[in-house]
């Protein structure tokens, strides 16, 4: 019998526990959610609604913040999900239409903003709902529940309001960057405006990445990224040519450690980590003490150049990568 292998402990301080209701109540009662006038803005968007052809159902606010929203049914034909975000999944498409066509009922509202720039043919843009609006199309619905926001602001936020389906690496770097640069242009803002929308600042060195190389392996980087990137501090316009210098420099280190890989395979190594171990090899960070000085980007892709350059595969043996475990090279 094979020997077993001792089961780890693991420390009760290192494990990410729920957090506590905190015993104190905040936000607005349920009889306290229209109990007051909406403000003039809101009053104007009801009446805007109504107008392009749709009917505001009710509105109200909503209990936590205690800010204005309106549920309303618009024409399906004024919606279209924000240009930025991610593709559709056509398989999660596919189940939405059998399950509405199934229960012959819609029950999810979609989150949308009223846009009225006057370049865009949609007057709702939803952040959170584009799948679903895909679904109620094909099933030949003429308009769609949405919960419409006063504030445009909530159209960028797409990251943090989108429980539909989970984004995956590639999607979030992709809306994310798409984003920046929608945003870039409009004022002197720096990345930590949007900290929110943006999530954490390795997303947009990554969007560059998989905007310049659809199949560059992001999740085998972004370790790394996400321990040595920090938000730029320089309005957003300039910002964008240090990010993407940012990125011309991992997508050379790519092209190095791609090398690397092949010759591995060569060797008859074959594993969805291999890029992975090349990766954690050449990472200076790895094991880099806590209380050492903090590495910058540059000098964290400096190293790592450095260390690919003196890779050596014929020192590699299978046992070493069996060992190493991880993460498969592209975690989409």
């Amino acid at each position: 019998m094979a020997p077993t292998k001792d089961k780890k402990v693991l420390d009760s301080s290192a494990v990410r526990r729920r957090k506590k209701p905190s015993g104190a109540s905040i936000g607005l009662a349920a009889t306290e959610l229209q109990a007051a006038a909406p403000p003039g803005q809101v009053a104007q968007l009801h009446r805007a609604i109504e107008e392009d052809g749709g009917r505001a159902l009710a509105l109200y606010r909503e209990p936590y913040g205690g800010r204005w929203l309106i549920l309303a049914a618009v024409p399906i034909e004024l919606v279209e999900p924000t240009p930025y975000q991610r593709n559709i999944s056509d398989t999660h498409v596919r189940k939405l239409e059998d399950v509405i066509g199934k229960i012959g009922r819609f029950l999810d509202p979609i989150i949308a903003v009223r846009m009225s720039k006057p370049d865009h043919a949609a007057k709702y843009w939803t952040p959170n709902g584009n799948h679903r609006l895909s679904a109620m199309r094909t099933v030949g619905a003429k308009s769609i529940v949405a919960i419409v926001v006063p504030e445009p602001a909530a159209a960028y936020q797409i990251l943090a309001l989108n429980t539909e389906k989970a984004h995956n690496l590639r999607e979030k770097a992709l809306e994310v960057i798409r984003m920046y640069k929608e945003l870039a242009p409009l004022d002197d803002a720096t990345e930590e405006t949007y900290a929110l929308e943006f999530e954490e600042p390795a997303f947009i060195t990554l969007g560059l990445c998989y905007e310049d190389r659809p199949r560059f392996s992001g999740g085998a980087y972004h370790p790394v990224l996400k321990r040595v990137e920090e938000f730029l501090k320089k309005p957003m316009r300039a910002a964008l040519e240090v990010r993407r210098a940012r990125a011309k420099d991992v997508l050379a280190l790519d092209d190095e450690i791609v090398k690397q890989v092949e010759i591995l395979k060569a060797k008859g190594l074959t594993s969805p980590y291999l890029k992975s171990f090349v990766i954690a090899r050449v990472n200076p960070i790895r094991f880099r003490p806590k209380d050492a000085p903090p590495l910058s980007f540059d000098e964290v892709l400096d190293r790592m150049a450095k260390a690919v350059a003196k890779f050596n595969p014929d020192k590699i043996k299978p046992d070493d990568l069996a060992r190493s475990g991880g993460a498969p090279d592209e975690m989409e």
